[in-house]
């Protein structure tokens, strides 16, 4: 028996403040497609995600989205000059990952993890899964 297609997988992103969390995200470059009731379509190049106007701490907290990119310094520029990194959003330096990419964090308004990185090359032939401890 053979596995299903797949189109797409969405994750839905909490909102503490729905209108500052789109304005952030507007301003790193992501484009919002529709909102209708309390979600927001939100969509950069193929990645997407839905922005909700709900919000409860710990899960938000406790949420982590991995953003590939293929340039992750230009990235790290992009997001400084956003203007979108005004407390309470945290950025990181960029750093070399021993599971082989580069990334940086950044934490957006409602506390949402987001690591953005890019795949550097290993002379190994297996990679360690990242911590996000």
């Amino acid at each position: 028996m053979s596995t299903p297609h797949t189109i797409e997988i969405k994750a839905f992103i909490p909102a503490r403040d729905f209108t500052q969390s789109l304005a952030f995200y507007r301003a790193l470059g992501f484009n919002v497609a529709s909102i209708q009731d309390d979600v927001a379509f939100l969509h950069h190049s193929q990645c997407s995600f839905l922005l909700q106007d709900y919000y409860v701490e710990a899960c938000a907290h406790n949420l982590m989205m991995h953003l590939l990119v293929d340039d992750v310094d230009a990235w790290h520029t992009h997001v400084l000059r956003s203007g979108g990194v005004q407390p309470p959003v945290r950025l990181t330096p960029v750093e070399l990952r021993p599971w082989g990419m580069r990334d940086f964090v950044l934490i957006d308004p409602s506390g949402v993890l987001w690591r953005i990185a890019e795949n550097v090359p290993t002379h190994h032939s297996h990679h360690t899964l990242p911590s996000y401890a």
